[in-house]
């Protein structure tokens, strides 16, 4: 009788803590599935898309189209000669606005907007007649500013073998000392990059083969400057100035490609694609060189 009641006690014990059990697991299972309880409305999973808004260029999409249209039809006027678009520029324009982007990008939009920023023009990001004067500004300000006339004992006459034409005569190959060192200091680190490929002899020098960099015009009198003025009566005020830089024996033009001086469009647009020039745009001013933006081979040393 005694174990009839302990073997009933265990089990009256038994269910109650089965019952228990199951009830604690059905509390805790509607707790964590709470879309099985009845009512419930839970959220479906959404994919949401890559966000496009990251980019310091987003916002200039209409910005881009319109350079994209202006770098080649902008209609301006230099030098009393109109001129279309700013395409011949562009390298130079990249420089100035720290960008490696293409006119047709965002991001060239963008940097456009920085730089209209810097100048206290609208910022739109179009690079308009207003936006591209101010970058000529910009350029011309970089360039020679002190005109004196070289004095004789400032200039030294260079070799034969740095000019673009090997019999140029020797009162046309004088170039002001300093200038003169700078420019060979230039050309010993392009002659070092291999990927301009240069022809130069065992001692460093250019190869007599070789037109890339060599000088075609370097100090220029006032009667020589007058005569070539006379040369060229069209060629305005784009073309040879009165006042030239060439008086100083500072400015000095390299062959960069194509035909050596020619200011047609045509030209100039196969000299700013050369590697020669891109070099120069990108590595002239390490050497005191700077540019005038018109005439892609016309470089001056400002020191």
């Amino acid at each position: 009788m005694k174990d009839l009641r302990i073997h009933l006690a265990i089990l009256i014990v038994a269910t109650a803590v089965f019952v228990g059990v199951m009830s604690f697991g059905s509390r805790v299972s509607r707790g964590q599935s709470p879309s099985q309880e009845k009512g419930s409305r839970v959220k479906p999973t959404v994919l949401l898309p890559e966000s496009r808004g990251t980019s310091a260029s987003t916002g200039f999409v209409d910005a881009a189209v319109r350079n994209a249209a202006l770098q080649n039809e902008l209609a301006w006027v230099f030098g009393n000669k109109q001129q279309r678009g700013w395409y011949l520029y562009v390298l130079l324009i990249q420089q100035t606005i720290e960008t490696q982007a293409q006119p047709g990008s965002s991001d060239f939009a963008s940097a456009i907007a920085g730089w209209q920023k810097k100048v206290g023009l609208t910022v739109n990001g179009v690079l308009d007649e207003k936006t591209l004067r101010s970058l000529f500004t910009e350029w011309q300000s970089n360039r020679l500013k002190d005109k004196t006339y070289a004095a004789p004992d400032q200039l030294l006459t260079a070799p034969v073998s740095d000019f673009y034409d090997p019999q140029r005569l020797e009162e046309l190959r004088q170039i002001e000392r300093n200038t003169y060192a700078a420019y060979k200091k230039m050309l010993a680190a392009a002659i070092a990059d291999p990927s301009l490929k240069l022809a130069h002899k065992p001692n460093g020098e250019l190869a007599d083969t070789e037109k890339y960099f060599k000088i075609i015009s370097c100090f220029r009198s006032r009667e020589y400057q007058e005569k070539l003025r006379r040369e060229s009566p069209h060629a305005g005020t784009a073309g040879l100035a009165i006042n030239s830089p060439h008086f100083t024996g500072h400015a000095l033009d390299l062959y960069v490609g194509g035909d050596p001086v020619d200011t047609r469009d045509s030209n100039r647009a196969i000299q700013v694609r050369t590697p020669v020039y891109q070099w120069l745009v990108r590595n002239a001013a390490k050497f005191g060189f700077r540019p005038y933006f018109y005439e892609p081979w016309h470089w001056e040393y400002v020191g």
